[in-house]
């Protein structure tokens, strides 16, 4: 055995300690680079429209479908991952149709903030232990993270083409470390998905036109978290209460029975924010939002499309007790926050009261969007 290779392997057994120190849950080790597949793959998805008007992921389609595109210095990636694993079930506010429900990722603070801080720290030890060049991504860049971590052998990319793994289930963030220092790759890992369908069939929009494939247009996370404009109408009673992305075909998973619960104090779920009331979050204002979701992911989207998907639960919520609430949101200044009042109100409220504010309402109406969800 070469004395390069046994620095390299040495090299490796220190990272990955440093690492586990740090707070991170695994480590995997991948080299710079991805086979053709992943551009392929890449490719057929933008070409087919997946990505509803998500227009970044076409605009940086090169630097995203090779890591050397990215940095062509780089040739190992060390791939991180941490668990935000909860306690109990998931899904069970569901059941709860006057409440709002929110992923459990975002129930709690930014993991951009926490993971990237340790990803700095980590970069910082390597650079200064190896004299090599590190540069740090969380999935805010342009890094086709998940076949780098199934590379790195962290896991495999579901049926649902999220990453899983034996160890943690479907709940964990990735981050990862380029670096110019050369470093063995792990073993990839491989897919333990058998015959188990599940995370397709409980898909409330049917987002799935194949198994490892999703149509993000139709994608509730998608529509609540990253599309800008009205949920389309077909969609909208299939939404259910999930205000803030969805974690169905992610709970369901059996994999999910080695997961643990997250050791961090910054992942663990904030109370209010577990299962909000609609009738206290139809009253949000900027003010409250922004105080409300400080230091949470939820507060980048913005109050009109917050309240737009707290809307569309009020409207599915089947409870008159919140039409004083949404009648008052008809003349929101925001027509996105109006169109969706509309829809909520036709949900609720009597024909005859209806038909009695839709004359009043349109008399007035300068947006198109909004007069037409009142002529629907």
């Amino acid at each position: 055995m070469s004395a390069d290779h046994n620095m390299h392997r040495q090299a490796k057994a220190e990272i990955r300690d440093q690492a586990l120190e740090l707070g991170f849950d695994a480590v995997g080790f991948a080299a710079a680079e991805l086979g053709p597949e992943a551009r392929q793959r890449l490719a057929h998805y933008l070409a087919q429209g997946r990505h509803g008007d998500m227009g970044w992921m076409a605009d940086t389609f090169e630097r995203r479908s090779h890591p050397r595109a990215l940095w062509p210095e780089a040739r190992s990636v060390v791939v991180l991952a941490t668990n935000y694993g909860m306690a109990g079930d998931p899904l069970a506010g569901l059941d709860h149709r006057e409440r709002g429900n929110i992923s459990i990722y975002a129930r709690n603070r930014d993991y951009h903030r926490t993971i990237k801080k340790r990803l700095k720290a980590l970069a910082s030890w390597m650079h200064q232990r190896y004299r090599e060049e590190v540069k740090v991504f969380v999935d805010t860049a342009p890094v086709m993270e998940k076949p780098l971590a199934q590379a790195a052998g962290l896991g495999w990319q579901g049926k649902h083409s999220n990453l899983l793994s034996r160890r943690h289930g479907n709940w964990f963030f990735l981050g990862e470390v380029f670096t110019t220092l050369e470093l063995e790759a792990d073993a990839a890992e491989t897919s333990h998905c058998g015959s188990c369908t599940a995370c397709l069939e409980v898909c409330p929009t049917q987002a799935f036109p194949a198994p490892y494939q999703v149509d993000a247009s139709r994608c509730i996370s998608y529509l609540t978290i990253e599309h800008k404009g009205p949920i389309p109408r077909e969609l909208r009673s299939l939404m259910g209460n999930r205000i803030y992305g969805c974690d169905d075909c992610l709970a369901v998973c059996p994999w999910n029975k080695f997961a643990a619960i997250a050791k961090e104090p910054d992942f663990l779920p904030r109370i209010e924010l577990t299962a909000p009331r609609l009738a206290d979050l139809l009253e949000l204002d900027d003010q409250s939002f922004r105080a409300l979701f400080t230091a949470s992911p939820i507060k980048r989207i913005g109050v009109a499309r917050f309240l737009r998907n707290v809307l569309i639960a009020a409207g599915n919520s089947g409870d008159p007790a919140l039409l004083p609430q949404v009648k008052e949101r008809l003349t929101d200044p925001h027509p996105l926050v109006r169109g969706a009042a509309v829809w909520a109100f036709h949900r609720l409220a009597e024909r005859s009261e209806v038909e009695r504010e839709r004359s009043r309402h349109l008399r007035q109406e300068k947006d198109p969007s909004v007069a037409e969800e009142w002529l629907s």
